[in-house]
């Protein structure tokens, strides 16, 4: 057996690295745009651009990619940053909808090999992240 000091590939190089997430979040912004309950919260309305450009840098970087997030932002504290938006169990759930559905049709283009394991592993990081940021 051939041993390698090679270290593991992350999920950001095994979905293809950025654009894999700006297509994730565009299309999670596609369904955001059109919900009532969620673009409220937006304070630029139906303009999503800088939200988007924040959300694919901050998940990059989550699954091992660029630390673009960080260079620009600092630190995520997702919790403090969410704060001054009421997140209560209805926006949870409508977040979760438009994830979980983007995220269905984005693994759909993975190779074959790889679609489970990144679906589960995003599947249970966005519920876990989305009860997180509740504050209401």
């Amino acid at each position: 057996m051939i041993e390698s000091d090679a270290p593991e590939p992350t999920l950001a190089q095994i979905v293809g690295g950025e654009d894999f997430f700006i297509s994730l979040v565009d299309r999670f912004y596609d369904g955001v745009k059109d919900d009532d309950v969620l673009i409220t919260l937006y304070p630029d309305g139906v303009d999503t651009t800088a939200a988007r450009r924040r959300l694919a840098m901050f998940l990059e970087q989550y699954w091992g990619g660029s630390d673009a997030y960080s260079a620009e932002r600092g630190h995520p504290r997702l919790r403090m940053r969410h704060a001054p938006f009421v997140i209560g169990d209805k926006e949870r759930d409508r977040w979760l909808v438009h994830m979980l559905a983007a995220l269905e049709v984005q693994v759909a283009s993975l190779p074959e090999q790889v679609r489970q394991s990144v679906h589960q592993q995003f599947v249970a990081y966005v519920k876990n992240a989305a009860d997180h940021l509740r504050n209401a």
